[in-house]
Formats: structure tokens, C-alpha cells, sequence
């Protein structure tokens, strides 16, 4: 009796061992460990920054377009600089592009809601209604300046197509109004 009682246990044991719950158990194991292997690495690639010279730009003007030193070729345009006073600088920084009145400071205009791409020399702005696209077209630094969209309306500051940084600015052969009086 005892033989047939430890018998019968060994093979209750071993269909036990053989069930289809067990096999259940060993695949939710091995499908754990799958997941583990792919979960997905987040992104580490982090956005391009503005450019540090965008934080100050200055409008210049084409002066002689046969020239072949940038700094002969380009300077301030006299007009927009020193008799009307229209002209308008541009700051680009992370979270702000602000268009103010050359000679006039406290005359701005802000924008705050944009995305930015930088693709070699071009950096793209893109507001809801315009985009504006900055192309460094000479490494002076010399910037060309696109808006595309609606039209840009601001009260007593002109956009000129070419953008010069402040520090580079003074190697420009025209970069002042000298004793205009106008």
C-alpha cells in the first residue's frame, strides 16, 4: 500500500511538473525578459542653440555690389540709420526674437512663441503666421534675412535684407553717420 501511495504521488508530481499552467509560468518569464531587452532608449539628441551672434544683429545695406571685399561691399545704410531713423535691429535668443528701433531702444516689438532649425549656414524661425530665414551668406558674418508669410507690420521699424553682428560692425568701411544733422 505504501508503494502504491508514494506511486501514485510520483505520477500526480510529474503530471503536475508536465501541466500546461507551468508552461504558462516559464513563457510569461521568458516574455519579461524580452521586454526588458526592448525597451526603448529615450532620445539624448538635444535641439540645436541659437547661434550667440543672433543676440544682437544690425541691419547694413548692399553699398557696392561689384566689390569683392565684404567689408567695402556692405555697411549701414545712411538713410535708415541717421535721417529717417526706421531701421530695426533683430535679437534672436532661446526664448525671444525682438525687433527694436535703431535709434530708438525702448520702440520694440517681441515675439515669444517660435521653433527654430539650423541646417548648415540657414537658421529658420517659424512663428504661426511667417517664417524667417537667416542665411549667413558670407563669413564675415554677413546675414541675408528672408520672411516669408504674412506680411510683418511694424509701426516705425523697417526690415532690412541684410543683418551684420554688432561687434563686427565697426569693420565695415560705412559704419557710422559722422557729423550728419539731419
Amino acid at each position: 500500500m505504501k508503494n502504491l501511495i508514494t506511486g501514485c504521488s510520483v505520477v500526480i508530481i510529474l503530471l503536475a511538473s508536465c501541466s500546461p499552467a507551468t508552461e504558462k509560468k516559464a513563457d510569461k518569464a521568458t516574455s519579461t525578459e524580452i521586454k526588458r531587452d526592448t525597451v526603448p532608449v529615450e532620445d539624448t539628441i538635444s535641439k540645436p542653440d541659437i547661434p550667440v551672434d543672433f543676440s544682437t544683429l544690425v541691419p547694413i545695406d548692399l553699398l557696392d555690389a561689384k566689390s569683392t571685399n565684404v567689408y567695402e561691399k556692405y555697411g549701414i545704410e545712411f538713410s535708415g540709420n541717421c535721417y529717417s531713423c526706421d531701421l530695426a535691429s533683430l535679437s534672436i535668443t532661446k526664448d525671444k526674437v525682438i525687433w527694436t528701433n535703431v535709434c530708438d531702444e525702448k520702440d520694440t516689438f517681441k515675439i515669444d512663441n517660435f521653433s527654430f532649425t539650423t541646417k548648415g549656414n540657414r537658421t529658420i524661425l517659424k512663428t504661426t503666421g511667417r517664417t524667417y530665414i537667416l542665411t549667413q551668406i558670407d563669413k564675415a558674418p554677413v546675414y541675408e534675412l528672408t520672411v516669408e508669410g504674412q506680411k510683418l507690420e511694424l509701426n516705425n521699424k523697417r526690415i532690412s535684407r541684410y543683418f551684420t553682428t554688432e561687434k563686427a560692425l565697426p569693420l565695415f568701411k560705412e559704419h557710422d553717420c559722422g557729423d550728419f544733422e539731419g
